[in-house]
């Protein structure tokens, strides 16, 4: 797509970080070697190794303790080495990294940012601190849009709402191809079912098109998954699943389209009723003349059809004549 070129692309970098165990001893055992040095550099009074000693536990021991890092089942973190992408750890585990890395993930900055605005202040400090939180889920989530206003391929203004199950595919571009990729898959959705609902009506309509909206749900969410697959692939997004999950006519129309659908129904069972009426007054007649019950002349075939098909066609039940004379 075009959007893809006004961005530079970014392609994940997979890390495969050294055990954070092996580098714990060795902070432990620099906490040690400190220790030591500044008591014996007091005990022989030798300045240098209290200095020394007190580098170490400062400067070495808090060098080495930044580096660690802790990911949790379906986690990633992306890290950033002095402006510059480095790479992603999305392994499980107790890792260490270069302590100059640091974790980048603007979405949660933006989002805890947006939440801090709307707390008390007692409560900012707490939402600022979750932005610390770098790490980024490559969970399955979900996206349930608000109902939004839209013209369906008739002209009809209808209420439509769906569920996007998404997760992230390429951490790097998603968190630096795209500001926020929460909000770039809320807002792609939007325009992706604006798009989708303008190219079929909400029902199926007099010339009788196949695909609709309310009737051909599967087929509309794959293409409507398709559509929001190709605007998200900037930001390294898999779009799972797509639905509709609200689909109305809006409230302006709502009554008049229902009229319509009434009387379209109705005049759908009537023509079943007639087509099962002629059928079974030809199947009367026929019936009547292989076996030789009665005689009938085309007039009383001409009446005999008209009592028949009144009698089947008529909304209430027929009232029963007994005639004892003759029909003649």
């Amino acid at each position: 797509m075009e959007q893809n070129k006004l961005v530079k692309q970014y392609d994940e970098k997979l890390l495969a970080p050294q055990s954070g165990w092996f580098m714990l001893g060795m902070t432990i055992l620099s906490f040690i070697v400190g220790i030591v040095l500044a008591i014996v550099g007091g005990a022989i009074n030798r300045p240098g190794l209290i200095v020394l000693g007190v580098l170490i536990l400062t400067a070495l021991f808090t060098f080495l303790v930044s580096g660690f890092k802790i990911i949790k089942p379906n986690e990633a973190l992306v890290l950033v080495l002095f402006g510059k992408y480095y790479g992603t750890i999305a392994n499980e585990g107790f890792f260490w990294v270069n302590p100059f890395c640091t974790g980048f993930n603007p979405a949660a900055t933006n989002e805890a940012a947006a939440k801090a605005e709307e707390l008390p202040a007692k409560m900012q400090a707490n939402a600022m601190m979750l932005a610390s939180r770098k790490k980024i889920s490559l969970k399955a989530m979900t996206l349930a849009n608000e109902k939004q206003k839209v013209n369906d391929l008739e002209g009809n203004p209808i209420e439509i709402g769906v569920v996007v199950i998404w997760r992230i595919k390429d951490t790097a571009k998603a968190v630096f191809n795209v500001d926020n990729y929460s909000t770039y898959v809320s807002t792609q959705s939007d325009a992706a079912i604006r798009h989708v609902a303008r190219q079929y009506p909400y029902d199926i309509s007099d010339e009788g098109d196949e695909k609709s909206l309310r009737g051909s749900s599967l087929e509309i969410a794959e293409v409507l998954r398709k559509e929001l697959q190709e605007r998200v692939i900037i930001a390294g997004i898999e779009i799972i699943e797509a639905r509709i999950a609200h689909l109305s006519y809006a409230p302006e129309i709502a009554a008049a389209m229902l009229q319509r659908q009434q009387a379209k129904a109705i005049i759908d069972a009537r023509i079943k009723i007639v087509e099962g009426a002629v059928g079974m007054v030809e199947m009367a007649l026929a019936k009547l003349s292989e076996k030789g019950i009665v005689e009938l002349d085309n007039e009383r075939k001409a009446a005999m059809v008209s009592n028949l098909l009144v009698v089947l066609c008529g909304n209430r039940d027929a009232q029963p004549i007994v005639n004892s004379g003759s029909i003649y």
